[in-house]
């Protein structure tokens, strides 16, 4: 299995906590965010990460070095990616195509969760999400009887469901297909 961190923003909402540390290696209770992130994914998975793509902008080399030690610690081969724009979401996740094969976690830098379960790779897709109070300021899903996901809503004005995405993704097979479109 593998993982891809996409953590390329500025965080500029930790000012000025962040002008000389990225926001993802923060720490919390001694530990910067994302490593914290990345144990608790190997931790719920039954399979061995492989690999672990941190997508970054330009957070110099200390940081890169700081990033490749986290997944050596957790037995995992470390990759340094770049999004040198800010292109969104997407976008972050294919400048870590080298590892969108085989099953995959996609796991933003800023997500801490505490939970007790084992990640499910029988499943195709698997997004975590977290019953909130006010949904507004999330992306949030609707889900059908059976917990499958009928529709995604981006921050919604009116009531659509309290169950916001929490930016925890798993997908049994990331292979990288190129797709061809007709406009």
């Amino acid at each position: 299995m593998n993982i891809i961190i996409p953590m390329a923003g500025r965080g500029s909402r930790l000012r000025p906590h962040t002008l000389t540390v990225p926001k993802p290696l923060m720490p919390v209770g001694g530990k910067p965010i994302v490593e914290r992130l990345a144990e608790d994914i190997v931790a719920m998975s039954s399979e061995k990460v492989e690999e672990i793509a941190f997508v970054i902008g330009d957070f110099g080399e200390e940081t890169e070095e700081q990033l490749l030690q986290i997944a050596e610690r957790l037995g995992a081969k470390g990759h340094i990616c770049h999004q040198d724009e800010p292109l969104g979401t997407a976008h972050a996740i294919l400048c870590g195509q080298q590892c969108l094969n085989g099953p995959v976690v996609v796991a933003f830098a800023d997500t801490l969760f505490r939970a007790d379960f084992t990640l499910d790779t029988e499943k195709d897709g698997i997004i975590w999400v977290q019953k909130v109070e006010d949904p507004k300021p999330f992306g949030v899903v609707t889900i059908d009887d059976k917990g499958v996901i009928t529709k995604f809503v981006e921050k919604p004005e009116t009531f659509v469901s309290d169950l916001a995405i929490i930016g925890i993704y798993y997908f049994k097979d990331g292979g990288f297909y190129p797709m061809s479109y007709n406009i």
